[in-house]
């Protein structure tokens, strides 16, 4: 569990700085507003964190990825929805920069990310 914990921290710092990078240092400064910007980000860091987390964090590669997949992007999406939630009321009613309210809300949702990852979209047949 300690070396999941670890690697799934890696990993997510990876797709979470691949998810800041895009909507921070590209499509914000490209003209795209924060919150659409958040959308393409989540989709491109998506990669990162699918592939890292099957590979590296749970090793689930026993896993068909017509099982994985579909799974953990639904869990994906739930935490880009919880997400995309907390980063619009952060914008709206404080005076949190762009940057600042993302890194928060980034932090907060992969806590929900890992457990629903770890019992449900890399778990083997045993946990359907």
């Amino acid at each position: 569990m300690t070396r999941e914990l670890v690697v799934f921290g890696c990993v997510g710092i990876s797709a979470m700085l691949t998810h800041f990078v895009i909507v921070s240092l590209w499509l914000v400064p490209a003209g795209l507003p924060p919150l659409a910007a958040n959308i393409v980000a989540f989709l491109l860091a998506f990669q990162v964190s699918y592939w890292g987390h099957r590979r590296l964090t749970f090793q689930a590669q026993h896993v068909p990825h017509r099982q994985s997949l579909p799974r953990f992007f639904g869990v994906a999406g739930l935490s880009f929805a919880l997400n995309e939630v907390l980063y619009f009321v952060l914008l709206r009613f404080t005076p949190l920069d762009y940057r600042s309210a993302l890194l928060r809300v980034l932090l907060l949702v992969a806590v929900v990310t890992f457990v629903l990852s770890k019992l449900w979209a890399f778990a083997g047949k045993r946990s359907a």
